[in-house]
């Protein structure tokens, strides 16, 4: 029996199944017929939906996986989606890479004799409209509301490559600056392959433009998607690599005290206390630099979320009170009010939960969780649904209580894209 065989056994339609995971009709369709493969956060939904184990789906998804290869090389009889948000998205990477790539290939002595102009609008005008867009993205309880403004940009800042007649660093700063808010809308959304895709375009650009904090940046969000699928020893390689990049970077920024929180995020994951302990001292010194060491857009950490990102470090090693004293103090700020940012305080509730669950203490466990999947809700947020799946592997022998059993099927039909 195939996946579309078993949805049809259990009476769903496409539509009715896609409704049912929150994603489109179309993404069911390209599942069945092998053309995209679901990740890991939709494999759960889609387990619980077919009423499957997820070694039993794997077994449905092998043949289609194994059809797809087979059909490499060859033009498949459905037209193209032009319409795509992800294919136009994608195809705008390729193009501006293309362009950065000749850029730099010239001299710059002869890149800087030609004119000055920049058609479609000067570099300073693209990095003041990016700004803007993280704000927007940073703002909005829905990231992906983002994606459609982002593509725009994108192909507004692909002409002005074009057409340039100047020195490249300023329009590649800006790409590489633009890619990785177009990664963040994707991993927001789990789209791995197309956050991966931007994270390493936006540190090819910024190694072309040698913008160290930039590059830097685009290292440790792409070891976000490792940490995402659990591969944490990926993940500290990549950090490493951002933490050499750092210190060639701007001691003004910020930028080495992020990917030490990063790191110790990391290194609690790997259970190592000490290492992580070390890693949060070092971004804490983020305390000690000028008001000006972030810049809202690409590098945006000023240790406002030390407090909620310590307590969550504790969580994962397993220091519950200390866990529990750090998120409460974080629960506590202005920003993580009800009604402010959904994201950040859907995932701090998150880890209240996970504290309940390793305490077993059902009532923690319902009271967090049943207020973060409303967040994650409101704010159709990828990433608070993907860190209340992770709170499901918490549960162990508690899901066997009804109340822990219920909490568990509304995590399981939040919306994965």
């Amino acid at each position: 029996m195939g996946l579309a065989e078993r949805r049809r056994a259990l009476g769903y339609s496409q539509e009715e199944l896609a409704q049912l995971l929150g994603v489109d009709r179309t993404t069911v369709g390209r599942w069945e017929s092998g053309r995209v493969y679901p990740q890991p956060p939709q494999r759960r939904g889609l387990a619980a939906a077919l009423e499957v184990s997820l070694e039993e789906l794997d077994d449905f998804l092998g043949p289609l996986r194994s059809a797809a290869r087979e059909t490499v090389g060859h033009q498949s009889s459905e037209p193209p989606n032009a319409g795509d948000p992800d294919d136009m998205i994608r195809r705008a990477f390729l193009r501006i890479l293309t362009v950065s790539g000749a850029l730099t290939a010239l001299p710059v002595d002869e890149a800087e004799a030609l004119a000055e102009g920049v058609r479609g609008g000067a570099p300073a005008d693209f990095a003041r409209m990016n700004s803007h867009l993280w704000q927007v993205y940073q703002l909005s309880r829905s990231k992906g509301a983002v994606y459609p403004v982002v593509r725009d940009q994108l192909a507004t800042l692909n002409e002005a490559l074009a057409g340039h007649r100047g020195s490249p660093r300023p329009l590649l700063n800006a790409a590489a600056d633009l890619f990785q808010l177009a990664g963040e809308v994707a991993f927001d959304a789990n789209r791995y392959a197309d956050a991966s895709a931007s994270y390493a375009l936006a540190a090819s650009v910024s190694k072309d433009a040698q913008a160290y904090d930039l590059w830097a940046c685009a290292l440790v969000r792409h070891a976000y998607v490792d940490m995402s699928e659990r591969r944490y020893h990926q993940a500290e390689q990549m950090l490493g690599a951002a933490e050499r990049l750092a210190g060639r970077g701007d001691r003004k920024l910020s930028t080495r005290h992020w990917v030490a929180s990063v790191q110790a995020e990391t290194y609690a994951a790997l259970g190592d206390l000490d290492a992580c302990e070390h890693a949060m001292e070092r971004a804490e010194a983020v305390r000690d630099l000028s008001a000006d060491s972030v810049n809202g857009g690409w590098l945006r950490f000023d240790g406002e979320r030390l407090a909620e990102e310590r307590g969550s470090r504790y969580v994962q090693l397993g220091r519950l009170d200390l866990a529990e004293e750090a998120l409460e103090r974080a629960l506590a700020q202005t920003a993580l009010a009800p009604g402010q940012s959904y994201r950040r305080r859907g995932a701090v509730l998150t880890d209240m939960a996970a504290i309940g669950a390793k305490r077993r203490d059902v009532d923690q466990i319902v009271a967090y969780g049943k207020e973060a999947i409303s967040l994650a809700r409101a704010s159709g947020s990828g990433y608070v649904a993907r860190r209340l799946q992770g709170l499901c592997d918490e549960f162990g022998p508690l899901s066997r209580d009804h109340r822990v059993a219920e909490l568990g099927a509304e995590i399981a039909t939040l919306r994965t894209p």
